[in-house]
């Protein structure tokens, strides 16, 4: 079997919402500036009324036997380096021997070992485990060792949520409803709100708390977004309140800030982090300097499938523990199946994220009582749903 074709294409379709697909957005870096911190949520086209477009880019990558094997949400960016600089090395290859392939990638990306290159190889990757599974009829997880358990349970982020106190709480109401037993929010305040600010993520916090009761796990998401002084004195506002992780609150190469942080946090309240790192390199150099309490590599972005598992040898060595980070459910799964449960806990599930994410799919992931399935279809069941397809076109090729 050899690699024949590798495609882009952005498909368009429509998801009908009872209201704008998100109400808020996440803070952004980006937010220490007022002209980016006014900036709202992302808007879709409403093309009837509860109707939005949206749009996703999936690889496919085809083979001389017809098998295709995909992956999706790509960046523009991530298509035109695959399209432009990785196409030309994968055609003729052996789709099956991923190590080689990656390798090859890798050593003839030397400036693309981190970011856009690296995000680029990632799609490559898991788009071959995809191929793989299909070949040899079986889950991706099972090619990794899995299932190692039947299920596993979720908990649930909720960007693009209402940061609207009434609206907060009914939403947490009816998630802890739904069986999720832990909730991830996004507060847009940071440090140049000041105590206000502080006031604003501790009334969000304090209104998770009271409606999801004594039981429910409760996270922040600051998105690289915050400061050191920020980020102690929201753990220490809401130490009674026991939110179980802060996550991100510093930019990925503020290295010796994460370290500060986890010097100074009260008892109880964790670190995480790792989203934005690429590689075993880079999360090797984590691990040595005990830069975080919980890792949360995306298979999506730091190489793969096949450098998540590098990876996750690299954090259990170390008695860590890690939650892969939510951009794909599929390539989330076959890693977390074939995982202990002391190494992977749970999965993350981005409730207004993942039905627009998933929506071209025949068979999309979803959690019953908040916990996810393991998944039966073979590779990563990455298979589109015609009737869910308003347009396509090819993109990435520059022309």
């Amino acid at each position: 079997m050899i690699i024949t074709d590798v495609r882009c294409v952005e498909y368009v379709g429509h998801i009908d919402a009872p209201e704008p697909i998100f109400a808020d957005r996440l803070r952004r870096p980006s937010d220490v500036y007022p002209e980016f911190r006014a900036a709202g949520a992302q808007e879709f086209p409403e093309v009837a009324p509860g109707r939005y477009e949206i749009r996703s880019t999936f690889l496919h990558i085809e083979t001389d036997t017809g098998l295709v094997g995909s992956t999706a949400q790509l960046s523009g960016e991530q298509a035109f380096i695959i399209m432009r600089t990785l196409r030309p090395l994968l055609l003729g290859a052996d789709p099956l021997a991923t190590e080689r392939i990656w390798d090859v990638l890798y050593r003839s990306s030397i400036h693309g070992r981190r970011g856009a290159g690296m995000v680029a190889l990632s799609a490559v990757d898991c788009a071959l485990w995809d191929l793989r599974g299909q070949h040899l009829a079986v889950p991706a997880h099972v090619l990794l060792g899995g299932p190692t358990r039947t299920d596993i349970p979720a908990y649930v982020s909720t960007l693009g949520d209402s940061l609207e106190l009434k609206q907060v709480s009914a939403r947490t109401a009816d998630l802890v409803e739904q069986g999720y037993r832990g909730l991830k929010w996004f507060p847009r305040w940071g440090p140049e709100d000041g105590r206000a600010g502080l006031d604003a993520v501790v009334a969000l916090v304090g209104t998770v708390r009271d409606a999801a009761g004594p039981d429910v796990d409760i996270m922040l998401d600051a998105w690289s977004g915050w400061d050191v002084p920020f980020t102690l004195d929201v753990a220490h506002a809401t130490r009674d309140l026991r939110v179980a992780w802060i996550e991100e609150p510093l930019l990925a190469d503020e290295v010796a800030g994460y370290r500060t942080l986890r010097s100074r946090l009260p008892v109880g309240v964790r670190i995480a982090g790792g989203e934005h790192e690429y590689g075993r390199w880079g999360y090797a150099d984590l691990i040595a300097t005990d830069t975080l309490d919980l890792y949360q590599p995306d298979p999506h972005w730091d190489g793969g499938i096949s450098e998540t598992t590098k990876i996750m040898a690299l954090i259990s060595a170390a008695g860590g523990q890690l939650i892969p980070h939510g951009q794909s459910l599929q390539c989330n799964a076959a890693v977390s199946f074939a995982a202990s449960p002391a190494l992977i806990p749970q999965m993350e599930y981005l409730h207004r994220l993942m039905p627009m994410y998933q929506h071209f799919l025949a068979a999309p992931v979803r959690p019953v009582n908040g916990r996810i399935a393991a998944p039966t279809r073979p590779g990563l069941g990455m298979a589109i749903d015609p009737a869910t397809v308003v347009s396509e076109r090819v993109v990435g090729t520059g022309a």
